[in-house]
């Protein structure tokens, strides 16, 4: 038979993967289960152009890296836009399946830990939520011994002969990114003496602010929804929320901002 649109996206099968598990007066749960699922397909493609992304930091060709970058800078857009969606329901609406949630939680989401991961934002705490021998165990812990997205940048400036200092090129890549005076001092450089690489950090930018708009967005949604209750994973919900804002992947290319003032 000949390939056509519905077969080559297998759109009959996409279709029947939204079973909302509330009566017919649960009218939002469809929304709800539509978003989630776009998020998740989303976050799968974010995460397939991190890794190119990865590859070409390191083999030094940043203008291939921008465009890249715009892509997932684009995809971000959609995700955070998926919030207003989101807010047209109220909380009557939610709370009308949200007990069939159960322990069901967007905290599970492997892949949302995996974008941290590459991103840099690692801990062995999430591993308790996981059994030793499933797959999504296993890719994590493939994310987390992989070098991340800042490590990649480090690596092709090095390369392309820029003196990126040793400790943050052989850095455990399993520890969290911390700031560096001597990187920093390298970036401000390359802000006043290599301009085609300027674009390329204010885009780097432009993702670590746009995920933490995201972040900030889902925040505020939750608690219009919930208020002050606990998540159905058992997290502290909004208050849990609150407390992975305003934490920058990129801490040197923030913390330089207050320096290039002065140039």
């Amino acid at each position: 038979m000949a390939l056509t649109y519905s077969s080559y996206l297998k759109i009959d099968e996409l279709l029947m993967l939204q079973q909302p598990l509330a009566d017919e007066k649960a009218h939002d749960e469809m929304l709800f289960i539509i978003i989630h699922q776009a998020y998740e397909l989303w976050f799968k493609e974010i995460l397939h152009e991190l890794d190119q992304l990865q590859t070409l930091l390191k083999t030094c060709d940043f203008p291939r890296s921008q465009f890249t970058l715009k892509r997932i800078l684009a995809v971000l857009k959609i995700i955070i836009a998926q919030v207003d969606v989101l807010e047209t329901m109220l909380p009557f609406g939610f709370l009308a399946f949200r007990n069939r949630l159960e322990t069901a939680s967007g905290f599970q989401s492997v892949q949302f830990r995996e974008l941290e991961f590459a991103l840099g934002h690692k801990r062995r705490k999430i591993f308790e939520f996981l059994p030793d021998a499933s797959q999504a165990r296993q890719r994590l812990e493939k994310r987390y011994a992989q070098s991340t997205l800042w490590d990649a940048l480090l690596a092709g400036l090095a390369k392309s002969g820029y003196p990126v200092p040793v400790e943050a090129l052989h850095r455990d890549v399993t520890q969290p990114i911390v700031p560096s005076i001597p990187v920093q001092k390298l970036l401000i450089d390359l802000y006043i003496g290599s301009p085609p690489l300027v674009y390329l950090f204010e885009m780097l930018l432009d993702f670590d602010q746009g995920f933490q708009d995201w972040r900030y967005r889902h925040v505020k949604m939750v608690e219009r929804m919930i208020g002050q209750k606990y998540g159905t994973g058992g997290s502290a919900g909004v208050g849990y929320l609150k407390s992975t804002l305003f934490k920058p992947f990129f801490p040197d290319l923030w913390a330089i901002r207050t320096e290039l003032q002065n140039q």
